[in-house]
């Protein structure tokens, strides 16, 4: 992104923006839900710590929010009072591996800071309605870039879910805990355990398995899910409905429509998420971040 270019317009936008805005809307949060903590819902608050240290961020606040749609967000600007935001829809349409896996793509906004970037993007956008002449032109080719970006980011930060679901279900099948530690979301690092290490065929056979069962199961939920039929759905066959996908756009009529459906979209559709995490879990760059890193032991707490 271009605006990442110039020198110190994060710490500007932090400064004027961030104080006011994250205000607001610790005012709202507190006041319409519930703060998450070591006494209020516990077991969320436990979830939100480990995956803040895979990633080696601070753990923001975390609420849930009375709302039957099952979404969760996001904002940080100022980076004083960060929060996450989940709905009760999403906390009772997921397992609490799955939720977890949530709120490490929620945390993966916050380390990218794209709350900044999204916030500077849209006054850029709405400031160029203003241009004399080119200004309704130049607006609407700088809203298909800043949408274009916003889908590019929810792949970034489906990639931290990735991590972190990852890492959990490892603790679960081996009781050892590698953890992320990681300085730059592009370039992580998660250290693994020594078993992975020299067992690298079954070490891909069970991050394979492990990025099914979680991340690309809360994809699937969003697109269709319910806790009713929850136990009935097959990510592997969610995965075909991709490809499925790929193929009926693969056309240039299927292209052209294709386009025109997504390009207004700030999230990519869910089965292409779906497909886009599945591959990068097969690229060397994935096998080297499970490779590298620090390892950190959790205090259990009772």
């Amino acid at each position: 992104m271009i605006l990442r270019a110039i020198p110190g317009l994060s710490e500007l936008g932090k400064v004027l923006l961030g104080t006011v805005t994250e205000q607001v809307m610790l005012l709202e949060n507190i006041g319409t839900s519930i703060l998450v903590s070591e006494n209020q819902l516990s077991e969320l608050h436990k979830l939100m710590i480990e995956a803040a240290q895979v990633l080696n961020v601070e753990a923001p606040d975390l609420y849930v929010r009375q709302n039957s749609g099952p979404n969760a967000y996001t904002l940080a600007i100022s980076g004083k009072k960060p929060f996450v935001v989940v709905h009760t829809g999403l906390v009772e349409l997921l397992t609490r591996k799955e939720l977890q896996a949530v709120l490490a793509h929620e945390l993966g906004h916050l380390k990218c800071d794209h709350g900044v970037w999204l916030t500077f993007a849209n006054i850029l956008t709405l400031g160029a309605y203003t241009v004399p002449g080119l200004g309704g032109f130049l607006a609407q080719n700088l809203e298909e870039q800043l949408f274009r970006w916003l889908r590019a980011a929810e792949l970034t930060c489906d990639r931290a879910a990735l991590l972190v679901a990852q890492d959990s279900q490892v603790q679960n099948l081996f009781n050892s805990r590698p953890y992320i530690s990681s300085d730059s979301l592009s370039l992580p690092s998660l250290s693994v355990d020594n078993f992975f290490k020299k067992n690298s065929f079954l070490n891909c056979l069970i991050t394979r398995w492990l990025q099914q069962e979680v991340v690309i199961s809360v994809l699937m939920k969003l697109a269709g899910g319910c806790p009713s039929i929850a136990d009935q759905l097959n990510v592997d066959a969610f995965l075909e409905q991709a490809r499925s996908y790929d193929k009926a756009s693969s056309s240039p009529i299927g292209w052209y429509i294709r386009n025109a459906q997504t390009r207004q979209l700030s999230h990519p559709l869910p089965v292409l998420r779906a497909r886009e995490i599945d591959d990068w879990s097969k690229t060397q760059e994935y096998k080297n971040i499970l490779k590298r890193g620090t390892k950190i032991n959790f205090v259990e707490t009772t």
